[in-house]
């Protein structure tokens, strides 16, 4: 008889303990990075269902802005006669239209992708971070989409680029640092108290007259302008129209302003979201 042979003992396989971080700090945005693919698919779901079963598709990303210049023009530059810094009213009004969409559409659609991605959020673990970022991204589509109609306009108007337009994408950053900012923000908060769905809209509204679309900042007094630059979006849109139409470009106040509330904007909305998502599988 032969021995029998001993076999190796198996290795025990790797475990994967997953628990709710604790406190402010840790925020393991490494994670992010891990899911980056993750990140990529929400994206682009994101970006096939907003214009599934539509006649004009993507047509809609240039559509929409280019008829609201229309109104906008017609109403405020001809009827009301609102001053526009010496720049074409269409042209003018266009310019801030293309960031504030931007930031409204990725604000509006983020504030209830928790709640809509129940089924997602409560099966799997991912960084949940994800998936209000996904709108967001997506929205950069639709702004690269509606910018050829101001490349249009630019050259219909004779505004041909200077070197000012190296400083644009700054602006887009800032623009996007306060959008992921107050999108984590509702978004978290929506999943806990529904009412955030029907605040979403009307903060949009009022943020918007907060803001220098239809109007110039310059109309706001100087002694002001401070505090009015704590809408981030205020020296996104004057940045806009100084790097694209030869607009007035924004102060050193203006920009450190702004500059800080986009910063403490995306770092409390972060932290805020990371604080809450622990609960976000139980009551969504």
């Amino acid at each position: 008889m032969t021995a029998a042979s001993s076999s190796p003992p198996l290795a025990d396989p790797a475990v994967t303990v997953i628990r709710p971080s604790r406190g402010w700090v840790s925020l393991h945005l490494g994670e992010l990075f891990r899911y980056r693919e993750l990140v990529y698919f929400l994206t682009w779901r994101d970006i096939k269902v907003r214009y599934k079963q539509t006649l004009l598709g993507a047509g809609w990303a240039i559509l929409q802005p280019f008829l609201t210049m229309v109104v906008f023009s017609l109403f405020f530059g001809e009827l009301a006669g609102l001053p526009s810094d010496g720049i074409p009213y269409p042209i003018f009004a266009y310019s801030a239209l293309l960031p504030w969409q931007f930031f409204e559409s990725g604000v509006t659609k983020a504030a209830g992708s928790l709640v809509l991605g129940r089924n997602l959020v409560t099966k799997v673990y991912f960084p949940r971070l994800a998936v209000p970022l996904g709108p967001v991204l997506a929205g950069l589509v639709d702004f690269a989409l509606a910018s050829v109609v101001l490349v249009g306009l630019m050259a219909y108007y004779g505004y041909a680029p200077t070197a000012a337009i190296g400083t644009l994408p700054a602006f887009l950053l800032l623009a996007l640092a306060t959008t992921l900012g107050v999108s984590f923000l509702l978004s978290a908060g929506n999943v806990v108290y529904r009412d955030v769905g029907y605040l979403a809209p009307f903060l949009m509204r009022l943020w918007f007259f907060l803001t220098p679309i239809v109007y110039a900042a310059s109309e706001v007094p100087p002694a002001f302008r401070g505090l009015y630059a704590l809408n981030p979006m205020v020296t996104v849109v004057e940045g806009f129209r100084y790097a694209l139409v030869h607009g007035t470009a924004p102060t050193l106040e203006m920009l450190a302003v702004s500059t800080a509330a986009a910063a403490a904007l995306l770092l409390g909305g972060t932290i805020t979201f990371h604080r809450m998502e622990r609960t976000f599988a139980d009551v969504v």
